[in-house]
């Protein structure tokens, strides 16, 4: 996630030389008359005070406008200029700008006022659509810092056919009255806009002033009422500001949609009783990786209004990602092709400590199919995103993964290098981009950064990961990964202490000055693959594996300590004192468990300073994380109903009445900040895919953008956010904000009505009797604990790494990927209460570990 510089690019060189003939106009003084602050704003004097970039020749018509002819073939709006400069702001004075404008029907242009150099601080910048009638438009701004020398501009570049932009009555007024954003909140009803379970828990919220209970009830699509209740009166909620009462309608089980909830004389957004949004959800939020890919053409027959050329492949006005030096502060002399990944977020920056969180939750997602008791493996077999890869026999999500794993894995130092093994922390621009720009039309020199630990650890974990999930599919990327993921380790081992930058211009720094977290995650990984007692011995011996790693705050790419925690508590290994690690998740769940009950909008997340911080939305899904894999481990039904009750906050039961995804909920997030799905700058562009999170509010003011610092002064924690392409401090989009969305949407879907996951009366023996150096014989007993035979059985379970089998006997056993299926024989298909059978076979092993599974299926119910 990085911010965008609101700048006119490199055109200002140029500027600076036409502004020497300015007039100089006075600031406005509070105890005086509005002055002015434009010259020859009328242009009564022709076009004295104003210039032009390049290829533009300033002119007045007879009407008294100015006129110009814009050339067409331009990338971006800053190509093309036309400006004032020399302008005097005073900090904390507001204004008015008004101009009257015309030009090609339905085509944007850019309005600011800046600072006309670097940094390029913005107090204003608007995105009217011209229609070719002369049209009046006012805005109003507050200047955050006093300038002498502030720049109006009118950015008319990026369409492909010349046009002429007419432009008259230009005037900046003091004395403005402070503009006040008040966000349109609808129905003071809060709900889920999406969906409630059938069999789970259905929470609202009511906004009111009331101080005893109000009644309640709940209407199908046809109006009838068909459920009533009272209010639960909560008092002031702190995080929103408002005085609330909850509703708890989870009685009412009757599947449908259109459902409205009213109070207080108010009526709900509509919403659905069905499992089956969630379905949908959880595969639109993987598919938002397809069209963040970088070094490949999006293809439109995948994803409808998506469709592009390919970004930074080398071909103009790219310079490309196939061939990358070190940039020149740090210089290095070799290149690398770095092409591929995912862009990470609305710029078109990748990074690796971005990455490998991202691409190891959507890994993640695959093997908690394949381990948990609720997981099914179907939901993301072959052919269930829409990707270039489906029907290749690898499930579609592995694909996505692999698409980002590549680019990490090319990002490493090669061998015979200084700091080779080492991951370099970042490639992207030379300096910032504005918006809109397609990745394929950006013009910027792309340098990598200076390898850092954190990096190379991150590059360790996802790849110790990565051979893992993709053993049984293609053993030699496989393996490839393990190498990468092991010679990361020793590299990071021997430089423990290089950290990256702070600041810089063209991406996030993305700065971590404690890595210890990453050395325990990468250990973990690289132990859950290989079973070595060295990486076991690193992870018992950090202080990471005993501290409380589950903040309030929520683990993020900064704070990796709690995905090792996860990883060692729910993927099966033999690590020594495991129960107590799979003990520390379910105890640290509990925190969100009761910040989610004190919340009256059934929030999983209460730091203890109550800030809301930048990309709050993903730190919220990150702790339903825990308490989904707290679940998975425990059974307690307490748990799966806390993610359940958490997701309504995310669609739409909020201070806001947001959906904070985009496509979900009658009032849903569309604006996110982005370069490419920028439909509110541009009509012909698209706004961001269905299933694409909002990082949502941010309530720390030290990490605002302008349109945060103008609109959202004082606002309570909930409120801090706006649904605008600009505010990249409330409404970025990212590859890791959206990766746990698609873990916890693929949970809930899991989750299906809700019913309780262990339904077969069944114990399995699963013994690995002999290892060889390649091989292992393992034998099998299902025991029949019910009081009714079992018929024609089937048992079924998940390999975690590289196992196959090679012979079997007393069982037809068949494999795919890493799913194992024995089904009975003529001989000894039935299993009487109290009864059992055995089977046994050999099995291969390459490389890695071999921990005994730990979920079994018997005719398709979990083994209790």
């Amino acid at each position: 996630m990085s911010p965008a510089r609101r700048n006119t690019a490199t055109v200002l060189g140029t500027v600076a030389a036409l502004s020497a003939s300015l007039l100089a106009a006075s600031p406005a003084q509070a105890d005086d008359a509005p002055v002015e602050q434009v010259t020859n704003g009328d242009f009564s004097d022709g076009t004295t005070g104003w210039w032009a970039t390049e290829g533009i020749e300033l002119a007045v018509n007879d009407d008294g406008a100015l006129c110009v002819d814009v050339p067409g073939g331009t990338s971006a709006a800053w190509d093309q200029i036309v400006g004032q400069n020399d302008i005097p702001l005073v900090a904390g004075e507001s204004y008015s700008l008004t101009f009257t404008a015309s030009g090609a029907d339905g085509l944007p242009v850019r309005a600011l006022v800046q600072e006309p150099v670097d940094p390029w601080t913005t107090h204003l910048d608007e995105r009217p659509v011209l229609t070719e009638t002369a049209t009046g438009y006012e805005y109003v701004f507050t200047a955050s810092t006093d300038m002498e020398d502030a720049q109006l501009a009118f950015q008319i570049g990026g369409s492909e056919e010349a046009w002429t932009f007419c432009l008259d009555d230009v005037s900046l007024l003091g004395g403005a009255e402070p503009p006040v954003y008040e966000p349109e909140t609808g129905p003071r009803v809060r709900v889920n806009q999406v969906g409630y379970l059938p069999q789970g828990p259905k929470n609202a919220t009511v906004v009111t002033e009331a101080e005893e209970a109000l009644p309640w009830t709940l209407a199908d699509a046809g109006g009838a009422v068909v459920a009533e209740g009272s209010t639960v009166p909560h008092g002031l909620d702190e995080s929103s500001g408002q005085n609330v009462h909850t509703v708890d309608f989870s009685d009412f089980t009757r599947t449908g949609e259109g459902y409205t909830l009213t109070a207080d004389g108010e009526t709900s957004h509509p919403f659905g009783i069905t499992a089956d949004p969630y379905a949908t959800l959880a595969t639109d939020a993987l598919d938002f990786y397809y069209t963040q890919r970088s070094g490949i053409e999006i293809l439109d027959e995948l994803a409808p209004g998506y469709g592009r050329e390919a970004g930074h492949v080398g071909v103009e006005p790219n310079q490309g990602d196939t061939g990358v030096t070190c940039h020149p502060s740090s210089p290095c002399d070799y290149t690398l092709d770095v092409s591929g990944g995912w862009y990470d977020a609305g710029d078109h920056g990748k990074y690796v400590v971005n990455g490998g969180i991202s691409v190891h939750q959507l890994m993640s997602v695959y093997e908690r199919t394949h381990t948990a008791p609720t997981g099914s493996p179907d939901r993301v077999a072959d052919s269930t995103l829409a990707v270039p890869e489906r029907d290749n026999g690898v499930p579609d999500v592995l694909d996505e993964a692999r698409w980002e794993m590549e680019f990490l894995l090319s990002m490493q130092v090669p061998e015979g290098e200084e700091l080779a093994g080492m991951a370099h922390h970042k490639v992207h621009d030379e300096a910032w981009t504005g918006l809109p720009l397609l990745p394929s039309e950006d013009p910027q020199p792309r340098y990598l950064h200076p390898p850092s630990t954190a990096a190379t650890l991150n590059l360790a974990a996802a790849a110790a990961q990565c051979s893992r999930v993709f053993a049984p599919y293609d053993a030699g990327f496989a393996a490839e990964c393990l190498e990468a993921a092991e010679t990361a380790w020793d590299a990071a081992g021997a430089h423990p202490e290089r950290y990256a930058a702070e600041g810089g211009q063209g991406g996030g720094p993305y700065g971590d000055g404690n890595v210890a977290d990453e050395f325990y995650w990468a250990a973990a990984e690289l132990y859950l693959a290989t079973g070595d007692d060295a990486y076991e011995e690193a992870v018992t011996s950090s202080g990471s594996h005993t501290a409380d790693v589950f903040s309030g705050h929520g683990f993020s790419w900064q704070n990796t300590a709690a995905l090792g925690r996860l990883q060692l508590a729910t993927v099966p290994s033999s690590l020594d004192g495991r129960d107590e690690v799979r003990a520390s998740v379910v105890e640290g769940a509990e925190q969100y468990v009761s910040a989610l009950e004190a919340s009256p909008y059934g929030i999983a997340y209460a730091p203890e300073d109550g800030a809301f911080v930048w990309g709050s939305n993903s730190q919220i899904l990150n702790n339903l994380v825990v308490v989904a894999s707290a679940y998975d481990i425990s059974g307690d039904t307490r748990f799966r109903d806390t993610v359940l009750e958490g997701m309504d906050y995310v669609l739409g039961r909020n201070a806001l009445n947001q959906s904070y995804v985009t496509g979900y909920g009658e009032n849903a997030a569309m604006n996110q900040h982005s370069r490419w799905y920028a439909h509110q700058l541009d009509p012909d562009l698209p706004n961001p895919p269905e299933g694409t999170l909002s990082g949502g509010p941010n309530s720390q003011p030290s990490t605002w953008d302008p349109v945060a610092q103008a609109n959202l002064d004082g606002c309570a924690p909930q409120f801090c956010y706006i649904d605008d392409i600009e505010s990249w401090a409330t409404n970025e989009l990212t590859i890791n904000w959206n990766a746990p969305l698609a873990w916890v949407a693929g949970f809930v879907a899991d989750q299906g009505d809700a019913s309780v996951a262990a339904g077969a009366s069944c114990e399995v023996d699963y013994v690995v009797n002999d290892k060889w150096p390649d091989r292992f014989n393992a034998q099998v007993t299902v025991r029949n604990t019910g009081g009714e035979p079992v018929t024609d059985w089937e048992l079924e379970w998940s390999f975690t790494g590289a196992q196959t089998v090679e012979h079997h006997w007393s069982s037809e056993l068949t494999q795919s990927g890493h799913t194992v299926t024995a089904r009975s024989l003529d001989w000894n298909g039935d299993i009487a209460p109290d009864g059992e059978v055995t089977f046994g076979f050999v099995g291969e092993l390459p490389i890695g570990a071999n921990p005994v599974p730990e979920r079994f299926t018997l005719n398709g119910s979990v083994c209790g």
